[in-house]
């Protein structure tokens, strides 16, 4: 268990995070837009999304590095030095960015919406996933060990499912990067759920990483909201799913990362429905998947379908958090 950190320094953390995105905001926007960084339409999406076409994307670029620089600065601050916790999962997260940021790259070279091929994302997700995974496992025997064994069991079983919740929750919340705001208030709220499950845990490096993630979430949304200005892209969407994951894996929290990640995974869930729907009778549950785009084309403005999903997740995270308090 690591030193618990006051909740004056975990706002000042989050504080951090949020500014330097403000900062380097408009900089990096003007940057992305300099370097052609324009996002691509789909063309069976809803049309109202077409007038998105060209607004910068990869600005997840932002909420990664303020958020790797606070939570570094942060540790330094409380620990005066970096622990190798605080390393493993600033490692997966940002193992998770380089991925994106290479989809979205090749999105923007060939100059439509396809990157990556799905079997070469999933890959490399796995690729990230194992060498987490097994860094966790070496991790956590030295700690029992030392006879202070972190939570949750280091077995082989374990450790697989560690892979699957990794790539599972990044490409969930890739998936519910659709509208504006969406994703990055989703990510915030589930790094707030994180944040009191850390400290609830003592576990001062996942309490950092967590608050670094939210601040960072939260400033992006400046930037995010509607009219968006700018989009994360992969880079931003699956590093913060793979991040979001770590962080349930380190403090062995599977359950927390369902309800916490709630509507990431029920936007999953809706593309897998439509796809097996589709194959096997010929016919859509969905008048468009992921689920947001299904609300979209039901006559919802953007705006509202973003506050309902906000609502279920905000719920959800109360639900857990609650949970975790009351145990």
């Amino acid at each position: 268990m690591s030193e618990q950190i006051g909740p004056d320094r975990m706002a000042l953390i989050a504080a951090l995070a949020l500014i330097l995105v403000l900062v380097f905001g408009r900089p990096v926007i003007g940057l992305l837009k300099r370097a052609g960084a324009g996002q691509r339409v789909r063309d069976d999406g809803p049309q109202r999304h077409l007038q998105k076409e060209g607004t910068p994307t990869m600005g997840g670029l932002l909420i990664v590095g303020a958020a790797a620089v606070a939570a570094v600065l942060g540790q330094l601050w409380v620990a005066r030095r970096v622990t190798l916790e605080m390393g493993l999962l600033l490692a997966v997260t940002l193992g998770f960015a380089c991925i994106g940021a290479a989809d979205d790259w090749m999105k923007i070279n060939r100059g439509r919406s396809l990157g990556l091929r799905a079997r070469q994302k999933l890959l490399l997700q796995v690729i990230v996933s194992l060498a987490f995974a097994y860094a966790l496992v070496g991790q956590r025997a030295v700690e029992a060990a030392s006879g202070n064994p972190g939570p949750g069991p280091a077995t082989l079983g374990w450790a697989l499912l560690w892979v699957v919740a990794l790539a599972a929750t990044s490409n969930a919340v890739n998936l519910s990067d659709g509208l504006d705001g969406l994703a990055s208030g989703l990510c915030a709220i589930a790094g707030a759920g994180f944040v009191v499950l850390a400290i609830r845990a003592g576990d001062q490096p996942a309490a950092i990483v967590a608050t670094a993630l939210t601040g960072a979430c939260l400033g992006f949304l400046f930037y995010n909201r509607h009219p968006a200005r700018v989009f994360m892209g992969d880079v931003g969407a699956l590093a913060l799913g793979g991040g979001l994951a770590a962080l349930a894996v380190w403090l062995h929290q599977p359950l927390a990362l369902i309800g916490l990640c709630l509507v990431p995974f029920i936007e999953a869930a809706s593309v897998v429905i439509q796809v097996i729907s589709f194959k096997a009778t010929g016919k859509r549950v969905f008048k468009m998947s992921p689920l947001h785009h299904h609300f979209e084309l039901s006559g919802w403005p953007e705006r509202r379908v973003v506050a309902v999903f906000w609502a279920v997740a905000l719920a959800a995270a109360a639900i857990v958090v609650a949970a975790s308090l009351s145990a």
